[in-house]
């Protein structure tokens, strides 16, 4: 097989891929992110209520796995837009919180049904608000810059969903091989075979996670690559055109399990470091304001970095006026900032927000 990257690929091969997967540097580097794997799943199991905990970093995630593909929001922009119920966010907003949608639906779906093909479709109509679907019509191909052709995927609708069902296949295979291994040759056929017009990366990343949960590897969408491969975008596109030009798959498998190994171990501190702070609000509150503590309380200020009044009423702790006062409490004591924007007031956790952008 001669690759042309001017010409449809749809001499893909098929998975598995015809080579040994499981090396012996792929085996070594497969225990260290398996055990950081590991240890990120424990730590999120110790967690009453991990789902509230983890909105945040969702959050971050959709945004830098959407900055990948330039739709670019800032924190400020999404956080608040997240805050709020009506529709007033700018389009790049929109998407990035679309994404975030995407990603429970399919958490959601993989408790019903296993990853498949119909799956992936789902997911990328709730990414684009379109319906759309597998690419049916000829003539896409992938540029750089420069507008220089790097790659054409495989065309015609029967194909691409052929390369499809065994990609399904693959992922559901009992055989036996690690399942980081199986993640990342999954992740490189999903965007060789680049089944949709629009929003393959970001669907290729969703599926990452939901594979992590649908193998046992985690129990709630808590470990995201997409800040991994923008620190690493020139070896991430490397590593796919190595395998695709020259079958480069140990190298290919050795970024990616690097890359579960970092952000596993990041993640970890990063959650430890939520926790560490939840429990030193909750003692300040307790000690200070003891007329409004209740743990609900806390937690409602640390399911998102911006809050609201809304949120406290939702939660059942106190009506608008009683929550309101105990907003204003909590910015008094200095463990929330406020600020008006127009007519709504945000009350953001600022060193919450510290911890999930990385400060």
């Amino acid at each position: 097989m001669t690759f042309d990257r001017n010409k449809p690929f749809n001499d893909l091969p098929l998975l598995p891929p015809a080579v040994e997967l499981e090396t012996k540097a792929v085996l070594k580097q497969a225990i260290a992110a398996n055990r950081r794997l590991a240890d990120l799943k424990g730590l999120v199991g110790q967690i009453p209520n991990p789902g509230l905990l983890i909105q945040g970093i969702v959050l971050q995630e959709a945004r830098l796995s959407s900055e990948i593909e330039n739709v670019v929001t800032t924190n400020d922009e999404l956080f608040r837009a997240a805050a709020d119920l009506v529709d007033k966010a700018d389009p790049a907003t929109k998407e990035v919180l679309r994404y975030r949608e995407a990603l429970w639906a399919g958490f959601d779906a993989i408790r019903e049904r296993p990853l498949s093909t119909n799956l992936f479709v789902d997911i990328v109509r709730i990414i684009k608000r379109v319906d759309i679907d597998v690419r049916k019509v000829p003539g896409t191909a992938l540029k750089n810059p420069l507008g220089e052709v790097i790659y054409t995927p495989p065309e015609g609708e029967t194909a691409i969903r052929d390369k499809l069902a065994n990609l399904e296949q693959f992922i559901h295979a009992e055989d036996g091989l690690d399942p980081l291994v199986r993640l990342a040759v999954a992740h490189y056929q999903f965007e060789a075979i680049h089944p949709f017009p629009d929003g393959n990366g970001r669907t290729g990343r969703i599926i990452n996670i939901l594979l992590l949960v649908e193998q046992g590897l985690l129990n709630i969408p808590v470990l995201f690559l997409s800040d991994y491969i923008l620190r690493h975008r020139a070896d991430y596109y490397a590593g796919l055109r190595g395998v695709t030009e020259h079958g480069a798959w140990e190298d290919w498998v050795l970024f990616m399990l690097r890359a579960v190994e970092e952000t596993a171990a990041n993640t970890h501190d990063r959650v430890t470091r939520m926790l560490d702070l939840m429990e030193q609000v909750r003692a300040e509150v307790q000690a200070k304001a003891p007329r409004i503590y209740s743990k609900d309380l806390v937690e409602v200020v640390f399911r998102h970095p911006y809050s609201k009044i809304r949120f406290v009423e939702e939660a059942g702790i106190a009506k608008r006026h009683t929550a309101s006062d105990y907003l204003r409490t909590l910015a008094e004591l200095g463990v929330l900032r406020p600020l008006k924007v127009g007519r709504e007031v945000y009350y953001i956790n600022d060193r919450l927000l510290q911890v999930l952008i990385g400060e």
